[in-house]
């Protein structure tokens, strides 16, 4: 047995040994082009973190809607308000690399939010399916008290 070890060995030896030689290639230096923007590290920030969006990527899954849910993303595009009937601010939430969100936050019942695009936000409220992500909406408190109140967290402020 020890005679079968003896080349492998040698071969190993020999492996490491030319390897050892060969001059390492220097990293390029990080530059101020090269580094992430502050959108792009939220971003990352956001998504790394899964376990927050867990309830709302599995009623996505298996294509539920009417599910109150929490979670939190970063605000990736600014819609025009809908004025038809109740006014409903609208915006895009990215909540994971595959999946975004279409925000419809009522403003007849709740203050706008004064929302940019890069802003990360916590939220609650209720998730309704759809193939492009999902719609949020009842991101405000229920005037006749019968449904769960939800909100929108911006810079530690709570609009509801």
């Amino acid at each position: 047995m020890k005679a079968a070890l003896k080349p492998l060995a040698l071969i190993l030896f020999l492996t490491l040994a030319l390897c050892a030689c060969k001059k390492p290639t220097p990293l390029p230096e990080v530059t101020e082009e090269l580094r992430p923007t502050a959108q792009v590290q939220q971003l990352t920030e956001v998504v790394a973190d899964s376990t927050t969006n867990a309830t709302l990527e599995q009623a996505f899954a298996a294509k539920k809607s009417d599910v109150q849910v929490s979670g939190r993303g970063v605000v990736i595009k600014l819609l025009a308000s809908d004025t038809h009937g109740n006014q409903h601010q609208k915006f895009l939430v990215k909540i994971n690399p595959k999946q975004t969100l279409l925000f419809a936050h009522n403003i007849d019942l709740a203050a706008k939010i004064p929302l940019q695009v890069g802003d990360e936000i916590t939220f609650s409220g209720e998730y309704v399916y759809n193939p492009k992500g999902g719609v949020m909406h009842w991101t405000h408190r229920d005037p006749r008290g019968h449904h769960p109140a939800g909100w929108v967290m911006l810079h530690g402020e709570k609009y509801q």
